[in-house]
């Protein structure tokens, strides 16, 4: 995959409003959300429940469409694209992982079955199987099914499936919060290494282990942004601390 120009941005939100209907009246999952996601790195969307992290994922992710402002997907504004456009941008460049390992798998088949299934999906005949199961430390488990791997292994398949997909954005929603701590830890380890990758990873968290490894950390508070870099500014801030 290239290398990609310093300070390009593979999102540009300006203005990003996502309003829920409830009972009491609508609720905002997101108020006027304006931010760049740099092309490399990682970035951590932080807060707590109810900040609206997991929406702004959602719409990064092309599941959910803003009621107000403008998403752009390396350069493509996408807010007003077709379902099937939609959908084809979803296949070819963006994975998703899940907060519950297993709902990342495809169960009835090996780990080496879940990997090459991966990317069949993005349209690719094979890929190196040996090489990603040893990056994520899972070194002799093809021939294993999904049900024999501990719930911290799924989750680091789980990536290894989207390294399968070739795609050159990953989103995970709270990739630690279903783990005990040395399986998340080792989780950890997996997102060191894909940062090393030219990929835009973002993760939705609030373990401060995976906000620390953040290079570019957006915080959220009631669906707004709370102390953030502009637009354009991949900065991480310091000594702020998550509400």
């Amino acid at each position: 995959m290239p290398e990609s120009p310093t300070g390009r941005a593979t999102y540009r939100l300006r203005s990003v409003c996502v309003d829920y209907a409830t009972p009491a009246g609508p609720v905002a999952g997101a108020r006027d959300i304006t931010l760049d996601v740099p092309a490399s790195g990682m970035t951590v969307l932080a807060g707590p429940s109810g900040s609206g992290k997991s929406t702004l994922l959602r719409v990064l992710g092309l599941v959910e469409r803003p009621d107000r402002g403008t998403v752009e997907l390396d350069g493509t504004d996408v807010a007003g694209l077709s379902h099937r456009r939609r959908r084809a941008l979803r296949r070819d460049r963006i994975s998703l992982v899940f907060q519950n390992p297993v709902d990342n798998l495809l169960p009835q088949l090996s780990v080496t079955g879940n990997l090459r299934a991966a990317a069949e999906s993005a349209g690719h005949d094979h890929t190196t199987d040996d090489d990603i199961l040893g990056e994520l430390g899972l070194d002799g488990t093809g021939d294993w099914s999904v049900s024999a791997l501990s719930g911290g292994q799924q989750q680091r398949l789980a990536f290894g499936c989207a390294l399968a997909r070739r795609t050159p954005v990953i989103l995970a929603d709270e990739p630690t919060s279903q783990l005990d701590d040395v399986s998340a830890e080792r989780v950890l380890d997996v997102l060191r290494r894909l940062a090393d990758h030219d990929l835009t990873i973002v993760v939705t968290s609030h373990d401060g282990r995976l906000i620390d490894l953040a290079t570019h950390l957006v915080r959220l508070r009631d669906g707004a942004l709370h102390d953030v870099p502009p637009a354009g500014d991949t900065r991480t801030p310091k000594g702020v601390d998550t509400p």
